[in-house]
């Protein structure tokens, strides 16, 4: 079983960036496939992101070349470096594994607004 912490989140002017981070426990976590989700009120939950084991990248149309999902291994973290942020955006932000969710942590607020 892995859990996932994310952080990072806050207010950001259209058009800024922000860097979320994510960390993980358990001794699996290299093995997985991650992914960062979103949430927007009265909206599903979506899929934003996702990272192979091998550092092989997908990305929802919607961010595709201003988002970028890295990971490292050795610190089990995951980040996503989000630029030319959009009112659409706004929305709380989980990672957790590419697959199965079992369990959703608190997730990170990100809020784009003038």
């Amino acid at each position: 079983q892995v859990q996932f912490v994310e952080s990072g989140g806050g207010l950001v002017q259209p058009g800024g960036s922000l860097r979320l981070s994510c960390a993980a426990s358990g001794n699996i976590f290299s093995a997985l496939a991650i992914a960062w989700y979103r949430q927007a009120p009265g909206k599903q939950r979506e899929l934003v992101a996702t990272i192979t084991p091998g550092d092989s990248t997908n990305y929802a149309d919607s961010v595709k070349g201003r988002f970028t999902i890295s990971r490292d291994n050795i610190k089990n973290t995951v980040s996503l470096q989000m630029n030319t942020l959009k009112p659409e955006d706004t929305a709380v932000y989980y990672c957790n594994v590419n697959g199965r969710v079992h369990y959703w942590g608190q997730g990170t607020q990100v809020t784009v607004s003038s």
